[in-house]
């Protein structure tokens, strides 16, 4: 069980996605995101094994929830700036976490 202190210290921030791009080095289907968290953070890099379920196409512009205080990860010859979160189902399938309207980049989700 975590304490909320250590709860406090995940930074999950909303974020806009700007690009995606496919990642043919990464081991299992991905996509290369750019997001867009504001003046505060700015633009953070991740990848993605969300091509499932989402075109390229369609998630440019898309809000998502993101933790942007995890270390960097080298994943294949790119190196990931933060942790899109989202609800993996069966087979992998991963749903994107969202606000339900669009908000400011970089809030903060508490």
């Amino acid at each position: 069980m975590l304490t909320w202190e250590e709860f406090e210290k995940t930074e999950m921030r909303v974020g806009t996605i700007v690009s995606a791009n496919d990642f043919p080095e990464a081991r299992k289907p991905a996509y290369q995101l750019t997001i867009d968290f504001g003046t505060e953070i700015g633009i953070r890099k991740t990848s993605a094994q969300i091509t499932k379920r989402y075109s390229k196409e369609a998630l440019i512009n898309r809000q998502v929830i993101a933790v942007v205080n995890f270390p960097k990860k080298q994943i294949a010859n790119f190196m990931s700036e933060c942790l899109v979160l989202g609800a993996v189902g069966e087979a992998g399938d991963v749903v994107l976490l969202s606000t339900d309207v669009k908000v400011e980049n970089g809030l903060r989700i508490g």
